[in-house]
């Protein structure tokens, strides 16, 4: 790969399980470095140079899928990436309960889930479209008292969130295997989708949620156009 730091670069990956963004992040910053200082060593002549790299939009470590990498001049693009509509795939776990809404943490309670049919898993879905308010989880990386939340939680402190407006503009249950609920989830900037399932298992009268996440679009970009973070840094490997 040819990378031009005039011009910069949107870089799509794949990111792996467990990984933060900001481990892809730094991963390929430094192959940057390292492709920069062979082609263009007059950018370090003199000074501590350091490419510009960043994610236009957080994957939590436990979710998989698309992630936009910008590097150089193509930072300065970030926001409007952030901005696009997201589709994510996955499935919630009805019957039970996490303080993360995920499976960072330890299931918190129980939930009886006999009394939920298929058509009520159908219906409520419908129910989580268009314009709504969603709390956003005590485990994000969102500020409070110049605190991040995840921080704050995690130290034991009981974090409330102001209600934010979002959209959802479809939600499909794509299949559903108790206690398992697999869906497709297109929605705009800021959704939680942990949230969501959170929500989804109260709405059932039950306790849900998020087992697994994979964002598979950012706007017109797909995660079949996507390559793998060490793809990518071998992409960059320099020609002996």
């Amino acid at each position: 790969m040819h990378f031009d730091i005039q011009k910069g670069l949107v870089i799509l990956i794949n990111k792996p399980l467990e990984w933060t963004s900001f481990d892809a992040v730094n991963k390929m910053r430094y192959a940057i470095i390292k492709y920069l200082r062979h082609h263009n060593p007059e950018l370090f002549e003199g000074r501590k140079y350091r490419p510009k790299v960043g994610h236009a939009g957080t994957l939590d470590p436990l979710a998989t899928g698309l992630l936009i990498i910008c590097a150089g001049k193509e930072t300065k693009n970030i926001e409007s990436y952030m901005g696009m509509e997201k589709e994510y795939t996955g499935s919630f776990f009805l019957g039970a309960t996490r303080p993360s809404y995920d499976n960072e943490t330890e299931i918190d309670a129980i939930f009886e889930t006999s009394h939920i049919t298929e058509n009520d898993i159908l219906t409520i879905a419908k129910k989580f479209t268009g314009e709504l308010e969603q709390m956003p989880p005590m485990y994000s990386a969102i500020k409070k008292d110049g605190k991040k939340s995840y921080e704050a939680a995690r130290a034991g402190e009981e974090i409330i969130h102001d209600l934010r407006k979002i959209f959802i503009r479809e939600f499909e249950i794509t299949k559903i295997e108790m206690p398992l609920v697999y869906f497709r989830i297109v929605c705009s900037k800021g959704t939680y989708i942990r949230s969501i399932a959170f929500d989804f298992g109260k709405a059932l009268n039950s306790g849900a949620y998020l087992n697994s996440l994979c964002r598979t679009r950012i706007g017109e970009f797909k995660i079949e156009d996507a390559t793998d973070v060490e793809d990518f840094v071998n992409s960059m490997q320099i020609s002996k």
